[in-house]
């Protein structure tokens, strides 16, 4: 592996937990000497719906999934997004859409959400998909311990 490769775009699955906020932190702490972008994606999708069953009263996934991915943004950035950060929503499921956003991008960064013990050494179903199918290097944040 002696080639280069100008990493220009660094996409961050973003879900509202510590676990992203801080994959943003990273991502924007590698992109500023890379001159890279960083695109905040978060996913949103209808709930599975049986047949004959309607569940009435619950719409506008898309718009929490906005607010959440607002709300994580400000949380690592403050009031000032960088403008190199660009927050973009998709609908599906996140393990298949940061895995085809992967053929995209030049690195994929997502947090970890540890439980501590034994549970904490593992990574969640999400990170382990896109570290094992991602057509991108993966850097999955550890985040620190809360005391």
């Amino acid at each position: 592996m002696s080639e280069v490769r100008d990493v220009r775009t660094i996409v961050v699955g973003v879900d509202g937990s510590d676990a992203s906020v801080d994959a943003l932190r990273h991502a924007q702490a590698l992109a500023v000497p890379l001159s890279a972008h960083v695109v905040a994606l978060a996913c949103w999708d209808y709930p599975p719906v049986y047949d004959g069953y309607v569940a009435v009263g619950i719409n506008d996934f898309d718009v929490r999934a906005g607010e959440i991915l607002a709300e994580a943004v400000a949380k690592a950035f403050g009031l000032d997004t960088p403008g190199n950060v660009e927050t973009r929503l998709s609908q599906g499921h996140p393990r298949h859409v940061l895995i085809e956003e992967s053929k995209s991008a030049d690195m994929l960064v997502l947090g970890r959400r540890g439980h501590g013990g034994f549970g904490g050494l593992l990574m969640g179903s999400v990170s382990s998909a896109c570290v094992a199918h991602a057509h991108c290097p993966v850097l999955v944040v550890h985040s620190a311990e809360k005391a």
